[in-house]
């Protein structure tokens, strides 16, 4: 488990349980004595207020009240937690969606100025529009999770996105693309690139899209892509 993951857990495990001990946490993230003694300095280092209790055990509980004073939140995570919003509301299964609203608002408050650029940078081209009854949903797949990241990479740096691609009969070819916008169309979401081999848009199908990868020495420009009727620009208040 990467560092920050581990950490996470930690805190997740204390909030939950009220307290723990350094060997439970160690068992539960699959981790050393030591490394979470260094996780638990970490966490106070940026505002957990983490107390240890006497004993052998090596009691930890965590002060509620206490929170991080640093936002660790990477824009493709809030960017993520966006879309899955955006998707919900989108599909009309978005209960208490003025909370989910004001929840994003604080996450981005916290957000460095860099990061809120990008974010905003991001979200310009995400857009959300209702399926065609006709288009078959049923042999939707997973979403390969390297495939935001790459995809805010290479839209904010402007690189060419590549990557294995398998289309609705199962061929499968080499594409490479400018990314140029997220479609989500519930249940399926889509990548709309510009194809310089075809010299028109494309969507792509985002779980039949497999090892995307940044073309760095390759880049591209912005374009105005055009959308059907229905579709519009998400705006997060």
């Amino acid at each position: 488990m990467k560092t920050r993951s581990r950490q996470d857990a930690i805190v997740r495990n204390l909030r939950r349980n009220g307290t723990s001990t350094i060997e439970t946490l160690a068992s539960t993230v699959g981790a050393s004595r030591s490394t979470i003694i260094r996780d638990i300095a970490a966490l106070r280092d940026e505002g957990f207020v983490i107390q240890t209790e006497p004993g052998r055990g090596g009691g930890l509980s965590l002060d509620a009240s206490s929170i991080q004073t640093t936002a660790r939140l990477s824009v493709a995570e809030v960017f993520a937690l966006i879309i899955g919003v955006s998707a919900m509301r989108a599909a009309g299964n978005l209960p208490f969606s003025s909370l989910a609203d004001a929840g994003l608002s604080k996450i981005e408050k916290a957000l460095p100025t860099g990061k809120i650029r990008d974010l905003r940078r991001l979200l310009d081209c995400l857009y959300v529009g209702p399926l065609a009854p006709q288009v078959d949903t049923s042999n939707l797949g997973e979403m390969a999770p390297d495939l935001l990241p790459a995809f805010e990479t290479a839209f904010l740096k402007g690189f060419f996105l590549q990557f294995h691609y398998r289309d609705a009969k199962g061929a499968e070819t080499e594409r490479h693309v400018e990314p140029q916008a997220l479609l989500i169309l519930p249940p399926l979401w889509y990548l709309v690139a510009w194809d310089p081999v075809r010299e028109d848009f494309r969507h792509f199908r985002m779980d039949r899209i497999q090892e995307p990868v940044c073309v760095e020495e390759h880049s591209f420009r912005r374009r105005i892509v055009p959308f059907d009727d229905g579709v519009r620009p998400i705006r997060i208040v």
